[in-house]
């Protein structure tokens, strides 16, 4: 009798989760959907990209998936890009609430908050911000410029030996950001950088990893010791540094004399008074530790890409180089306006861009209201998964959609020219908030460096390894350059 409950409950249960799991009526196509896993087996835990491009060839540039029992459509090519992000930008523009990355980060900051009153104040108060503290402006050129210098001095010791670079462009990418929110930088050995950056690479492989993608579909995993739980220590230890560096800056600020984005947010704190709304100095640490990372792992990532490719395509560095010696001849270092006159160094920079693919599933979007997509009915709460691999490898967006090749943002007279394909920073009101700093740092930090040294790849070295490793951002293979001074110095 006993058992016979029990098998009868299995079966309610059963068809319960077969009903909950029926795709809604007009919803776009995709894979069938299992009992309670939905399609978690459909896709690769560890690396769903060529699993996504896979389910795009069978079901078109909009279809849908399962995360356990949560339907998700993924968006694919710029069509249906840019109907969604821009065309309908509000209808996409939330962001899921109950994700593992929502909830490691309490739900403050900025690039994951919930699009509404507090979200559209804060972004607003950031662009502002940093434009006023000269967001493509000659100081933070000047910035940019002087961690430039702390890159050449470890290079310069490096030279005439396998060097692996990526401690350096993260922890100058971290400084460079550093300045910007905190007013200060940081030795390259200092603990703090090596603690931030250390939970913040460990937290993005963690976040697009395996775990987090089961964290996300069965939530009752989640509060077992699982491997999942390291990023939330990760963030309690950032948001203990964060705190130290914040009761620095209230003993040392001037009220109305700000030095830098804490100090600007302090002072709209105390504009705000009795009624701050959704200013607070929780939302601020968090806001911070949010900028942070958002302005050192895809720049340095980026960077690392960069000169992976340029150490193994020695012709294109040479153009480039020549490009740089003739537009600079006479000048002490570059500004963010010599791209004009650089249309061969603009399109590798930008190329680097595309191959790097830093951040390929973007963030997650998710429905603001009851919406449609290319004939499709979507219901508000859905999660939107804009996958930018598919536009930066695009058949027909590019020349050379499967290679390194600066052509790719060359027109027939040699003249630099963007496919609207080309949205690393993605697009509409969720945009990247820092892709002015970003642009300008890659092109100042590759031209500089581009102009004083010669990068080769070792000879002992085998075959460069270009697959990168997955994760919220994608990191190329750890990898040694060989640095040289060029005979022009």
């Amino acid at each position: 009798m006993f058992a016979s409950i029990i098998l009868l409950w299995i079966c309610v249960v059963f068809l319960i989760l077969q009903l909950k799991s029926r795709r809604p009526k007009n919803f776009p196509p995709g894979p069938p959907i299992l009992p309670i896993l939905g399609n978690i087996l459909h896709i690769s835990l560890e690396n769903p990209l060529k699993d996504f491009e896979r389910l795009r060839k069978s079901y078109g540039n909009v279809y849908s998936l399962y995360m356990g029992p949560r339907p998700a459509v993924v968006i694919n090519g710029i069509e249906a890009m840019k109907a969604a992000i821009v065309t309908k930008a509000h209808d996409f523009a939330g962001r899921p609430q109950d994700l593992f990355v929502n909830d490691t980060t309490q739900r403050k900051g900025v690039i994951l908050a919930d699009y509404g009153t507090s979200w559209k104040e804060h972004r607003r108060f950031a662009l502002m911000t940093l434009r006023n503290f000269g967001m493509g402006k000659n100081s933070m050129e000047d910035r940019i410029h002087g961690e430039i210098k702390y890159i050449e001095k470890t290079l310069e010791k490096s030279k005439g030996k396998a060097f692996s670079p990526q401690l350096m462009f993260h922890n100058a990418a971290s400084n460079i950001i550093c300045q910007v929110l905190f007013g200060t930088r940081f030795e390259y050995d200092d603990n703090f950088i090596k603690v931030i950056v250390g939970c913040f690479t460990e937290n993005a492989k963690i976040a697009n990893g395996p775990w987090a993608m089961l964290y996300d579909s069965f939530p009752m995993i989640r509060s077992l010791p699982l491997p999942f739980m390291k990023a939330f220590k990760n963030v309690e230890t950032c948001q203990k540094l964060a705190t130290s560096l914040l009761s620095e800056h209230k003993k040392t600020r001037v009220p109305g004399e700000p030095r830098d984005f804490v100090d600007c947010y302090l002072d709209e704190l105390d504009k705000r008074g009795e009624d701050p709304s959704s200013f607070s100095e929780a939302q601020l640490k968090m806001y911070a530790l949010d900028l942070h990372f958002a302005g050192t792992d895809t720049t340095s990532n980026t960077l690392l890409t960069g000169f992976l490719y340029l150490s193994t395509y020695p012709q294109i560095q040479e153009r480039c180089q020549q490009e740089i010696d003739l537009v600079l001849e006479g000048k002490d270092e570059a500004t963010f306006d010599d791209r004009h006159k650089m249309p061969f160094v603009q399109a590798m920079v930008h190329e680097v861009q595309r191959v790097a693919n830093t951040v390929p599933l973007s963030v997650f979007h998710c429905t603001t209201r009851d919406t449609e997509l290319m004939g499709y009915s979507i219901p508000k709460g859905t999660l939107i998964i804009p996958n930018l691999t598919s536009l930066l490898n695009e058949e027909g967006q590019w020349k050379f959609p499967h290679e390194f090749n600066p052509e790719n943002f060359l027109n027939d007279k040699g003249e630099f020219v963007k496919p609207e394909a080309f949205m690393p920073f993605s697009a509409g009101p969720r945009m990247c908030l820092g892709e002015s700093l970003a642009r300008m740092e890659l092109f100042l930090i590759m031209v500089t460096l581009l102009r004083k040294f010669k990068f080769s790849w070792p000879e002992d070295a085998g075959k460069p390894d270009y697959t990168p490793v997955y994760g919220v951002t994608l990191t190329p293979q750890p990898y040694n350059m060989m640095v040289q001074l060029r005979a022009t110095q």
